[in-house]
């Protein structure tokens, strides 16, 4: 559909949105939010991975951003195991107090996602993964591990780059560590401002991307600190968060068409 705004007021826009049930990780039985234009023309689909706060509305809003502009998205509710029928609030923080979220089950529940989208008559088979924050993280590490997807946007990812003592049992490796199983192009998203990932971080990953030769282009964004996509929270800043969107548009209609 192309850049913010930019569409004929006269086009079909219909959308569907819906919670369905998956097969996650090791079989647990998770939801996960589809959003998607309503034709089954065969399109590009995404898997949405959520950040800290949650499997929360701001991610279903961004969920049915990606389908207004062409999109099919799936969102899993990688927090499931953590409260499910609770508020999202409830079970982040739950995640939080037992030592964040594992990132094998993180892996196999994005891994499930796929499954379930690209088997569906309006999947054209090409798939990326983003996420935000931590989901900006897990994406790097999702696509890095597996070689299943066909690009990846890391948004802001925190924790991207770790230290040996930043490492635990849920966690036991650095993303940026892994970067040379990467074999789909990256865009990186980043606010000047952010203290994770600091600019020194983000240097850290290109640097890498660089030296395995991969195939990236990074954006960074002056006056822009972390969440600059948050339009609920002051970190919001709506001139970064317009022409970061279109970037990610752009980037995807690129590698998923």
């Amino acid at each position: 559909m192309g850049n913010w705004n930019q569409f004929s007021t006269n086009e079909d826009q219909g959308m569907i949105c819906e919670t369905v049930s998956l097969a996650g990780h090791n079989g647990d039985q998770i939801n996960a939010y589809v959003a998607r234009p309503a034709n089954d023309t065969p399109k590009g689909s995404i898997v949405l991975i959520a950040h800290m706060p949650g499997w929360d509305e701001l991610y279903r809003e961004f969920a049915r951003r990606y389908a207004h502009h062409g999109f099919n998205v799936i969102s899993p509710n990688i927090f499931g195991r953590y409260g499910d029928g609770g508020s999202p609030d409830d079970a982040s923080a739950a995640a939080r107090a037992d030592g964040g979220l594992p990132d094998a089950s993180v892996i196999g529940d994005a891994l499930a996602a796929k499954e379930w989208i690209t088997s569906k008559p309006y999947s054209n088979g090409k798939v990326g993964v983003t996420g935000t924050c931590s989901g900006g993280r897990h994406s790097y590490l999702i696509a890095a591990k597996t070689g299943a997807f066909d690009a990846i946007i890391n948004c802001w990812g925190g924790r991207t780059v770790m230290k040996p003592e930043e490492l635990t049992e849920r966690q036991p490796e650095s993303p940026a560590a892994l970067t040379a199983n990467l074999n789909c192009p990256v865009l990186g998203l980043f606010g000047n401002d952010d203290q994770n990932p600091n600019p020194e971080m983000v240097n850290e990953v290109e640097a890498e991307l660089k030296k395995h030769g991969k195939d990236y282009e990074f954006h960074r964004y002056d006056g822009a600190g972390h969440g600059f996509w948050y339009l609920d929270r002051p970190a919001y800043r709506p001139e970064a968060a317009i022409d970061s969107w279109n970037k990610a548009f752009a980037f995807f209609e690129k590698h998923l068409s």
